[in-house]
């Protein structure tokens, strides 16, 4: 995967021409508008502004499609790169291991896809446009103003770079604003959605008014980190617009002074005229248009650059799951071999390894229990079996086939998983049974629904519509529907479960460990568990840490 790049990014080359073009465009326009006032001033009367008025019309029709065409070709320009920054980030998400500690949450990560890639979009759109104008069209003033008046083009020059001075003074406040806003956003987002998620258990232990309290106060820090990049915002707009207005009214006062007598010098030995002087004058508010568009989009920038450095952050090299770019499927079908030799795995942060040293083997069609206390890596064992995060060191064999990055997708694609908490989409059970795989008849949706004991496994079971996270699911339910999906995976000789029976009444249990032994019938099982039930119906057991 290609990494972002940390530099601003570039905007439609074609665009920002036209875009250029487009403002060029006025210095003939106030050639032919300063004409015209000559012609008058000389009494050729209404006869003598017909062409000047022409030119300026079609002039003024050809920037108003020159402006057209840049916008629109910035919009597309910016939404595609947009559009790639997002796959990017998403492919850079779903590579990361669900063992890695530092992965984003649910709801920054959505604000990162969302709400801080389109602040990418006004930066595109207006700031990198508005720096390429600051670099061509005052430099084409000055050029064109000079050969009339040293002084004017003088006034222009030493006004000019006020404005960039303070736009640098206050850019590195924006950034700082803007950067603490989007963190703020972010924050808020993953706060709010995991509080919905677990919404029931908060209501159970009567937390409901204290999130409600702490949801508040996040939304007022962020308030007032919106309202601190406005106030910049404002602050430099008002600035520079006085900045402008007095280097605008300097060259007047100027060109005033200049025609009724005053001020002699300034036009190279001789005097202007009034055409010259109103020519100079139409510039000069157009030499710092470009300044002003440039300041007002500077926050645009400072947002931007924030959240381009948050989609830069959450696409750099992470702990990733193996072969998460996908391969061929290894041959073989029915029960496989499991070698694992001195395989050693430290979390990230860990002064010590949870795995160290681990090796077993298991022969095609056997089952194995893993036991030991909570966190002595019995989980994380089942993770890396299947290939969800790389090892320190060691070796995992399936059927001779070693697990790397080469050979993952296709070995994951022989083993079959069953979470203790899986997830669930909103919509039917059906579709959360197939989860897009056309090819899977509705009648063997509902044999396997039935086989793990799913309440009233037919066909209205099969278009019950359940809610996001399973909600109209019991737990059972759960793990059933979890039994189910592993069931159809085709060519699954590898059947990996974690907590199958965890949480649930002995019962529902002992239903859940029949549909758990009749899935692995022909195949090699590993469950990990503290269910002594279930560890009295497995052969085989291996004790991590200290087992209970």
């Amino acid at each position: 995967m290609r990494r972002p790049s940390t530099s601003s990014p570039s905007a439609s080359p074609a665009g920002i021409a036209l875009h250029v073009m487009a403002a060029l465009l006025w210095l003939p326009q106030a050639g032919l508008l300063a004409w015209a006032v000559q012609r008058l001033a000389d009494g050729l009367g209404v006869a003598g502004v017909l062409v000047p008025a022409a030119g300026v019309l079609a002039l003024g029709l050809l920037r108003a499609v020159c402006e057209g065409a840049a916008l629109r070709r910035l919009f597309d320009g910016a939404r595609a790169e947009i559009a790639q920054l997002r796959a990017q980030l998403g492919r850079a998400l779903a590579r990361r291991s669900p063992l890695d500690g530092a992965r984003a949450s649910s709801g920054l990560a959505a604000s990162a896809m969302a709400e801080q890639a389109d602040a990418l979009v006004p930066q595109l759109l207006r700031y990198v446009p508005a720096r390429w104008r600051v670099a061509c069209v005052p430099l084409a003033i000055v050029v064109a103003v000079a050969p009339l008046s040293w002084v004017a083009a003088l006034i222009l020059v030493a006004t000019a770079p006020l404005i960039p001075l303070f736009m640098a003074l206050v850019g590195w406040r924006a950034k700082a604003a803007s950067e603490a806003q989007l963190a703020g956003l972010g924050d808020m987002h993953g706060f709010l959605l995991d509080r919905l998620r677990g919404l029931a258990t908060l209501r159970a232990l009567g937390a409901v008014e204290t999130t409600a309290l702490r949801l508040r106060a996040s939304a007022e820090l962020l308030r007032q980190r919106t309202m601190a990049v406005l106030r910049v915002a404002f602050l430099s707009s008002a600035v520079l617009e006085l900045f402008s207005a007095l280097g605008v009214a300097m060259v007047a006062v100027y060109v005033g002074f200049h025609l009724l007598g005053p001020l002699p010098f300034g036009a190279w030995g001789g005097r202007l005229c009034l055409g010259e002087g109103v020519f100079i004058l139409l510039l000069a508010p157009a030499f710092f248009e470009p300044l002003r568009e440039l300041s007002a989009a500077w926050h645009d920038r400072a947002a931007g650059e924030a959240a381009r450095q948050s989609i830069v952050q959450w696409s750099a090299p992470a702990p990733a799951l193996l072969g998460a770019q996908g391969a061929a499927c290894p041959a073989g079908a029915g029960a496989v071999a499991l070698r694992v030799e001195r395989l050693r795995f430290t979390h990230v942060g860990a002064a010590r390894p949870l795995l160290d040293g681990l090796s077993f083997t298991l022969a095609p069609g056997e089952q194995l229990a893993v036991v030991g206390a909570s966190g002595a890596g019995k989980s994380t064992l089942l993770a890396l079996l299947a290939g969800l995060a790389p090892a320190d060191g060691g070796h995992i064999a399936i059927d001779g086939v070693a697990l790397s990055e080469a050979t993952a997708a296709g070995l994951r694609a022989r083993m079959a998983w069953v979470a203790q908490a899986p997830h669930v989409f909103a919509g039917s059970v059906q579709h959360n049974l197939l989860l897009g795989r056309d090819e899977v008849p509705a009648a063997a949706a509902g044999r396997v629904l039935a086989q793990a004991a799913f309440a009233g496994a037919d066909r209205p079971a099969l278009a019950r519509a359940m809610g996001e996270g399973g909600a109209g699911l019991s737990g059972g339910e759960l793990v059933r529907l979890a039994l189910a999906r592993a069931s159809l995976q085709v060519g699954a000789g590898l059947v990996l479960a974690d907590e199958p029976t965890a949480h649930l009444d002995r019962a529902t249990a002992d239903a859940v460990i029949d549909a758990l032994l009749q899935l692995a019938e022909g195949r090699t099982l590993v469950v990990a568990t503290h269910d002594p039930v279930l560890l009295a119906r497995l052969p085989r057991r291996l004790v991590l840490g200290a087992a209970a």
